[in-house]
């Protein structure tokens, strides 16, 4: 049984989301978390006494997300015919992350799916603020989808690495037994800069290289230059349906999200971005 979280703000964007989801688990046993998270416009007075169900007042935002959240699903079961699959809706007065972070830990969830621009659409942020903030507070694997990203199985996943990892802290096992489920192949690719690897990236890279040995994979070594246009020029080259990468403070990723290099890059705005937590 694999349990993934569906964030939604009732966008076109969320919903290109959601059917990803679908059809990348058609196949498998899942239960879909439909969740909205929503924070009324104005903090009533009966929300800071208490739950307005108990002071016999009505919730309106929580039944207009109700009733939203049960016709987004509806509208998924009428377009996608898939008996494995159970979808369970979930409206809450809380901030996104934190709600999230609350079924994860109560329902025990696989992986979070979303989309990377929220209900505005703002074309010049790549990544929504939503995504950004789950992708740097969640501890578990969250999958952002480009609304211009038509579904293709991930036959090959793209991994770059700068060996400064330690994988034995990062969910690896997610990727490997995401990679088997839907028979990818793993690129791992290194960008090889004039030092060469120290003891510690050698010894990162053994470990994966141990990791990966029952998997289909290819390591990748490719000559010193920007991590960006390495990627895209290995995409053209090979084309990947996913890209993924570990979460780490001193990595390229982290930097993503902290510089405003992230509103620049084309490349995220192509093919899905698996980001995987990393345990401190």
């Amino acid at each position: 049984m694999i349990r993934v979280v569906l964030p939604t703000d009732f966008s076109e964007n969320a919903f290109h989301a959601i059917s990803h989801a679908v059809k990348l688990l058609e196949n498998s046993t899942c239960i879909f978390y439909l969740v909205h998270a929503y924070t009324p416009p104005v903090y009533r007075v009966d929300y800071t006494l208490g739950s307005p169900g108990q002071l016999g007042l009505p919730d309106d935002e929580r039944y207009r997300a109700e009733e939203a959240l049960e016709k987004t699903r509806k509208r998924i079961k009428e377009q996608f015919h898939v008996s494995k699959h159970t979808f369970v809706i979930h409206a809450a007065f809380n901030s996104l992350v934190d709600e999230i972070d609350s079924i994860a830990q109560k329902e025990n969830v696989d992986f979070i799916v979303m989309g990377t621009q929220g209900a505005t659409g703002a074309k010049e942020i790549l990544f929504g603020s939503n995504t950004v903030h789950v992708i740097q507070k969640t501890g578990i694997p969250v999958l952002a989808v480009p609304s211009e990203f038509e579904y293709r199985p991930p036959e090959n996943i793209l991994f770059p690495t700068d060996y400064e990892v330690d994988y034995n802290k990062a969910n690896l096992d997610f990727l490997l037994k995401f990679s088997k489920l839907e028979h990818s192949k793993l690129h791992i690719m290194h960008v090889t800069s004039p030092e060469g690897l120290d003891s510690d990236q050698m010894g990162h890279k053994t470990f994966l290289e141990g990791k990966l040995l029952e998997h289909n994979h290819e390591f990748h070594d490719l000559p010193d230059q920007d991590l960006i246009e390495a990627i895209n020029q290995f995409q053209k080259e090979t084309p990947v349906e996913l890209l993924a990468m570990v979460k780490n403070k001193h990595t390229f990723l982290e930097r993503l999200f902290v510089e405003p290099i992230i509103k620049n890059i084309g490349l995220h705005s192509k093919v899905p971005f698996l980001v995987l937590p990393f345990n401190q």
